[in-house]
């Protein structure tokens, strides 16, 4: 018993970590923090695939969201933040994201997501409506450059999604909803 409190206290410490980092900051810093991230993300996935950063040029626009996610016996629950970027306005629009699923696993994992809108239609509907329900088997196991994560790519209604793991140590399969809204302090 005392090991599965051990295990649900790293955790909760990881999801808390990752939730924090915006928390004291002014909008105009956090709105500089999500967009921080967006670039290191798009960096980062752009090593991995070089053919992406055509893509999102080409694109009427795309999201980046970073999302933190727990995976307890039977739940998993996460939360993030990010950014949706017009690229034929220029605009940006800061949403936030939270999700919860049923399934088994257990662990934690800070991962980045990358939408890639391939309509108008498909951005306005995720930047208004912002509902998502999946499926989710993984399994990740690492911190900074160690380790390995199983990630993916997904073509859906019109987007392109791309998940990069930064760290964590999870195994899951979940069915899940995600929720993804406008931010209203950021915009």
């Amino acid at each position: 018993m005392a090991r599965v409190s051990t295990v649900v206290c790293i955790i909760m410490t990881l999801l808390l970590g990752g939730c924090a980092t915006t928390g004291d900051m002014t909008p105009l810093e956090k709105r500089q923090s999500i967009l921080a991230m967006k670039n290191e993300v798009l960096s980062d996935l752009y090593k991995l695939k070089p053919d992406v950063k055509s893509q999102i040029s080409r694109a009427p626009g795309y999201a980046v969201f970073s999302n933190a996610n727990v995976n307890i016996v039977l739940a998993s629950f996460g939360g993030g933040q990010g950014v949706v970027r017009n690229n034929l306005s220029g605009k940006y629009t800061y949403m936030k994201m939270g999700e919860v699923g049923v399934g088994v696993g257990l662990g934690a994992k800070d991962f980045r997501l990358v939408f890639i809108f391939h309509t108008n239609d498909a951005m306005d509907r995720f930047v208004e409506s912002g509902w998502a329900l999946g499926a989710q088997a993984d399994a990740a196991a690492k911190a900074d450059d160690k380790g390995a994560a199983v990630g993916g790519e997904v073509t859906v209604d019109n987007m392109t999604i791309y998940q990069l793991t930064e760290t964590g140590l999870a195994l899951q399969a979940t069915v899940k909803g995600t929720k993804y809204w406008k931010d209203d302090e950021l915009n």
